[in-house]
Formats: C-alpha cells, structure tokens, sequence
C-alpha cells in the first residue's frame, strides 16, 4: 500500500489530519487537472474543490484497491466528465476557424510569444475537443505523467484499452493540427550565376 493510500485509510479511520495531508499533497495537482479538463480556470478550481469533496464524504467505503494516484484521477475524471457534460449545453461553441493562426514567415523568430500563444490556444482547442475518455487518457499520461495500469484504473478500463484511446488521441490530434506542424515551404534555390 502506497503512503497516500495509508493516509486514505487513516483518515477513514477517522484521523481528519491525514486527510488535511492528502489535500495539500492533491490538491495543486487536481486544479491542474481540472482545468485542462474543462478548459476554464474558476470551474477547474469549483470542480477540484468538489472532488476533495466528494472523497470526504465517501471516506468510509474506501479500500485500497488500487493506488491512491489511481484513485484520486478516477474520482476527479469521472467527476469532470459529468460536469462537462452538463455544462456542454450551456457554453457557446468555439470553432477551429476562430482560433486559426495565420502562417507566418519561415524566417520569423522561433521565440514569437504571439504566434506561440496562439499556437497553445490551437493545441488546447484541439485537446478539448477530444472525446472525453481520449481526453482524460492524455492527459493522465502526457501532463500528470500516470503509466497506462494507472490510467487504465483511473478509467476503470484496460491497460489495452488506454493504449488504444491514447492511439486514437494522437492520430486525431496530429490530423488537427497538420496545418501548424507542416514546415514552412522554401523557395528552391537558385542556380549560381555561372554555374555549368
């Protein structure tokens, strides 16, 4: 049993300290998580806090089945994904056209802070519209660096299973964002006045 775990079941136990613990260990990394997954700060944080919530208040059914790591993604992806659904309905939809960063010169500087903030905006764009699973799969393994048994827990499927959502996420993603990964197009070069 992993010493997160240890503390889940202290705090099942009734040791409110050990769940205090479990927060400030979880909570930066369940904010992060949450709002990549929803794409909003102030709703990330809500839907961190409900979490944290949510686990509180079934502390007592908890066993530690799995890694507490495990664990503490499952609640927060389910809970995300339930949310988003609800929210989808209410919330304008953002179309990959309004977001599209105009080409720009092969010669322009790599460290353009413009072009790269936009070309973030692209790449969450294209992460958010991710079927859920997908989703919640990537970001699992690229952004809170969960392995696939871990993520395969987090989702409540299997380790092939993950591994075929995270396939799918790429090949859609570099669909997505071709336009943006393609090199830039150079002239030929011209032939050496003179040259036989």
């Amino acid at each position: 049993m992993d010493a997160d775990a240890e503390l889940m079941c202290r705090a099942r136990d009734g040791d409110a300290d050990a769940f205090g613990a479990l927060f400030d260990r979880w909570r930066v990394p369940m904010v992060r998580f949450a709002v990549r997954f929803v794409g909003d700060q102030a709703r990330g944080e809500e839907l961190a806090q409900d979490v944290f919530l949510k686990i509180y208040r079934a502390r007592h059914r908890y066993e530690p089945r799995e890694a507490f790591r495990a664990y503490i993604f499952k609640v927060a992806t389910n809970h995300c994904i339930n949310n988003k659904n609800r929210a989808e309905h209410r919330r304008p939809k953002i179309a990959m056209q309004d977001l599209r960063v105009e080409p720009t010169d092969h010669r322009a500087k790599a460290d353009d802070l413009v072009h790269a903030e936009a070309l973030r905006k692209q790449v969450r764009w294209a992460v958010a519209q991710l079927p859920e699973k997908q989703r919640a799969a990537l970001l699992l393994q690229k952004e809170d660096g969960l392995g696939y048994q871990e993520i395969a827990d987090a989702l409540e499927t299997t380790v092939s299973a993950v591994k075929s959502l995270l396939n799918r996420a790429r090949t859609t993603l570099l669909r997505d964002l071709a336009p943006l990964l393609d090199p830039p197009e150079m002239d030929p070069p011209q032939a050496a006045a003179g040259a036989t």
